[in-house]
């Protein structure tokens, strides 16, 4: 049974790979645009191909029948016909409800035919970082609507389950919610930042065109949308926390108080 790992060597499919090995997983193939650079472990069939450029898949999906898909919406429909073609079992995609803007990821892996798990995760613990620069010149982080609340859940967690899903057939046709394990407000992230860091951080509401200023260094074209898009959504109201990857994974989700220690070093 080979399975394939998109993005490979990406924030969420590197760990993928290996949780993987660490659950007794072989023909674990890593699909990467750099094999040269990649520095997977020697047991991993690492191979080369891009999935924005569908010519380079054909080939990566010769004998896989699983798959972990990273989402890229602009190829989509061309990638899950080759993997259909290519005669694989079960995608497990990192995508979003159909609404959202990953959804046309759930939408074209459920209209291929080929067995599915969706992975939906809230907001990630590791876009906390888009506010580092500005605590490194300015010790303070500037948004908008500071009671606003997420469910933040670490990447390595999203990995976990992935890695689950793919070697168990009961997570087909099954969508999941995935959440960290607590609602926090944007101003208590900020606060376990600075406790991680050992100093104060000041949360300064601002308008969403000053946020868009203070997060463009960071974030560069992207700020606008995500003080759009997430920022607002936050706003509208968050899911409640569930305990989806302790359940699948037999390991507690990471707070986001353990997270930020773990990654003061990077707001230092």
């Amino acid at each position: 049974m080979t399975i394939l790992v998109t993005g490979a060597t990406g924030n969420i499919g590197r760990k993928v790979v290996d949780h993987l090995l660490a659950r007794g997983a072989r023909d674990v193939r890593a699909l990467t645009v750099d094999p040269g650079k990649a520095a997977l472990p020697s047991d991993v069939e690492v191979v080369k191909g891009y999935l924005r450029k569908v010519d380079t898949l054909p080939a990566a999906f010769e004998g896989v029948s699983r798959v972990y898909l990273a989402p890229t919406p602009d190829t989509i429909t061309d990638v899950v016909r080759l993997a259909r073609e290519a005669g694989v079992e079960h995608i497990v995609d990192l995508s979003g409800e159909p609404e959202s803007w990953w959804g046309t990821v759930t939408t074209a892996v459920e209209k291929s035919g080929v067995d599915w798990t969706h992975l939906w995760p809230g907001d990630f613990m590791e876009n906390s970082l888009m506010w580092a620069e500005q605590i490194r010149r300015t010790g303070a982080v500037r948004e908008p609507y500071p009671e606003s609340a997420s469910t933040p859940i670490a990447m390595d967690d999203i990995a976990a389950v992935a890695a689950a899903a793919l070697l168990d057939d009961g997570h087909r046709g099954r969508a999941h919610l995935l959440t960290g394990p607590e609602a926090l407000t944007r101003t208590e992230l900020v606060a376990h930042i600075g406790a991680a860091l050992g100093r104060e951080i000041e949360f300064v509401r601002s308008t969403p065109e000053e946020t868009v200023r203070a997060l463009t260094p960071a974030m560069r074209e992207n700020a606008q949308w995500y003080v759009d898009n997430v920022l607002t959504a936050f706003e509208a109201g968050t899911a409640e926390p569930n305990h989806l990857v302790e359940e699948i994974t037999g390991r507690p989700a990471t707070r986001f108080a353990d997270w930020a220690r773990a990654h003061a070093h990077q707001f230092a």
